[in-house]
């Protein structure tokens, strides 16, 4: 159960490292000044992340994944993988589009960065959290159980996490409705139970937050604008 607490720390510092910090680094990178230094940190996101996703698999409940389950995941993990690097790729390429604004080579490569690549990018990442979801209920540490400081505190990066991917990445529409979805599910299914089920715990508290964000940006706002359309990055 320590093993697994300090497994969810060590992924929503991790996941939040590689979604946050690539939008704070805009420098050339050195050795080909044409990539920026994030694209360069961004082609270890997924190499990164994916195995972590895995190892929540296998460690998030008290009984290691079927063929179906591993199957499962495979699919929703090349979903993730897929978005990310179409939108690696997509963004790198359009740094050096701006001067051809309304052109189709332009408006096709926008396409592909800022809306098809993200949503595909982030419907993995909701889907890999449902299933986690799923399989830390049906298959809880009913022998084992946890103070949960240690999750609480990792939902809370993760969840602002998601929030800063839906506003930045213009994804509100999926992330919002599957935050609040995700936070009653996780509620109803672990209530009186959550000592048992860390990875429940970890995503209660994440998608709540998340939801919580967004509500309170959506009113403050009128709507949902992303940091650099206000010109905070």
């Amino acid at each position: 159960m320590k093993r697994l607490s300090i497994l969810i720390l060590v992924f929503a510092i991790t996941f939040a490292f590689f979604i946050i910090t690539p939008g704070l680094l805009n420098k050339p990178f050195t050795p080909f000044p044409q990539l920026k230094i994030a694209d360069v940190l961004d082609l270890f996101t997924p190499i990164v992340l994916v195995p972590l996703y895995y190892l929540l698999i296998y460690f998030g409940s008290n009984q290691a994944p079927s063929l179906k389950s591993t199957i499962v995941f495979l699919v929703f993990a090349v979903l993730w993988v897929e978005g990310q690097s179409m939108h690696l790729a997509a963004n790198s390429i359009g740094h050096w589009l701006s001067e051809l604004t309304g052109d189709w080579i332009y408006e096709v490569t926008y396409f592909y960065d800022e809306v098809f690549s993200h949503y595909i990018w982030h419907l993995g990442v909701v889907t890999l959290s449902a299933l986690l979801i799923y399989r830390s209920r049906k298959y809880s540490f009913t022998d084992r159980s946890s103070r949960l400081l240690v999750e609480s505190i990792a939902g809370i990066i993760y969840g602002f996490t998601i929030f800063i991917m839906g506003i930045e990445g213009g994804t509100v529409p999926l992330l919002f409705p599957f935050s609040v979805l995700a936070a009653i599910t996780a509620l109803i299914l672990g209530w009186g139970k959550f000592k048992h089920l860390p990875l429940l715990t970890f995503f209660l508290v994440g998608y709540a937050l998340s939801a919580l964000m967004f509500t309170g940006w959506g009113i403050y706002w009128g709507s949902f604008p992303q940091f650099s359309h206000l010109g905070w990055i």
